[in-house]
């Protein structure tokens, strides 16, 4: 998820510790090693080395990526480049020389891009038959492997909300109601996956005649646009731990339904429920995966990487380091995660053609509407 940083949160997450180390996705936590990625260098061809592009939100127990260089015999490398949107394009541009041996990251709203451009071969991982058919969106070629699911909705600061004697809004058209004006941020749908996946939501709900009003709405209702996820959960969110000590002011962010628990369990003390909420009628469901990259220097070590991040000990470890859900059926959420964890029961959804077909054209338009 993304993602929560889940992207991404993941996100996660990102799925990318929220104030410490900053919240997912997507979401983020610990890696076993990262390097920047702006140098434009490709990764490292070492038989011994295993390389995994992503966006800034991946995140793992360092014991867990341990466990896998322990079981594998390869060192494992971690580059992140950038929210989820920019590290794909990025990923895409330098394909024939990649940076690394694996990409996490890409979702069900970046998918077709990243399949259209020929960035992944096809591998079959192993343990794909514990992992839920709904979010196998490319089981005829396996070109990706799906590791994680969220959603990607409105949350909201509840302290905010409380003193100002307003009931948090519930669904996207309360968000255009004076009672909200310049209370929401959200992230580039151009460049952020979590800001695709608000407007694919939109998209979903109001259809293809009925999302640009609802659009020129939110933009006369004050929303406030910044590049990505990090930006505007952790600088601009007012009930974030992060936004908070940035002087953050907006008390409505794009975020994602796992956020709230990342609030709650790394507060001290923990308190009983967690200090943000969700906005269940603004959701999107967002589906993460990895993929073997073309080129890769190093397929064998890509390979059995792959085979981890499906296994059952990364996916029990994945969802209170990216606050994500993960895809194996065999495998429960952490009490911890469960218990602040929001449920989302009807998330707006969109099939993978139809997101292939109208993304770039509904990204454009959105582009001139809101941002010019």
């Amino acid at each position: 998820m993304s993602s929560v940083s889940t992207s991404k949160v993941t996100g996660k997450v990102t799925r990318k510790k929220i104030t410490a180390v900053s919240l997912v996705t997507g979401l983020g936590l610990l890696t076993l090693s990262a390097c920047g990625g702006s140098d434009g260098e490709s990764a490292t061809s070492d038989a011994k080395t295993v390389t995994l592009v992503s966006h800034d939100s991946f995140a793992a127990s360092k014991d867990v990526l341990k466990e896998f260089e322990k079981q594998s015999g390869y060192k494992v490398k971690v580059l992140k480049d950038g929210d989820a949107g920019q590290a794909v394009n990025k990923a895409i541009l330098t394909k024939d020389n990649p940076q690394g041996d694996v990409f996490f990251g890409v979702d069900n709203t970046l998918l077709s891009r990243a399949l259209d451009n020929g960035l992944f071969q096809p591998y079959e991982a192993k343990g794909l038959e514990s992992v839920a058919e709904d979010v196998q969106l490319d089981k005829d070629k396996h070109r990706v492997t799906p590791i994680d699911s969220g959603e990607i909705c409105v949350n909201y600061d509840k302290k905010y909300f409380a003193d100002h004697k307003l009931d948090p809004p519930e669904s996207f058209d309360d968000l255009t109601e004076p009672a909200y004006k310049n209370l929401l941020v959200t992230e580039n749908a151009a460049t952020s996956s979590p800001g695709l996946g608000f407007l694919l939501g939109t998209a979903a709900h109001y259809g293809d005649d009925g999302w640009q009003d609802y659009w020129k709405k939110l933009k006369a209702n004050g929303v406030k646009v910044v590049d990505g996820w990090e930006q505007a959960y952790n600088e601009e969110f007012s009930g974030s731990a992060g936004g908070k000590q940035a002087g953050g002011d907006r008390p409505l962010v794009v975020s994602y339904a796992s956020s709230p628990p990342v609030e709650a369990i790394y507060s001290d003390p923990q308190p009983k429920t967690a200090p943000t909420g969700v906005a269940t009628g603004t959701c999107f469901r967002q589906i993460e995966f990895a993929g073997l990259l073309s080129n890769a220097g190093n397929e064998k070590g890509g390979e059995a990487l792959l085979d981890f991040l499906i296994g059952k000990r990364f996916q029990e470890d994945m969802p209170l380091n990216m606050f994500v859900d993960p895809v194996r059926e065999d495998v429960q959420a952490p009490a911890d995660f469960v218990k602040y964890a929001v449920k989302v029961d009807d998330p707006e959804t969109m099939a993978p053609d139809t997101i292939a077909d109208n993304r770039d054209q509904w990204v454009r338009s959105w582009t001139s509407l809101v941002l010019k």
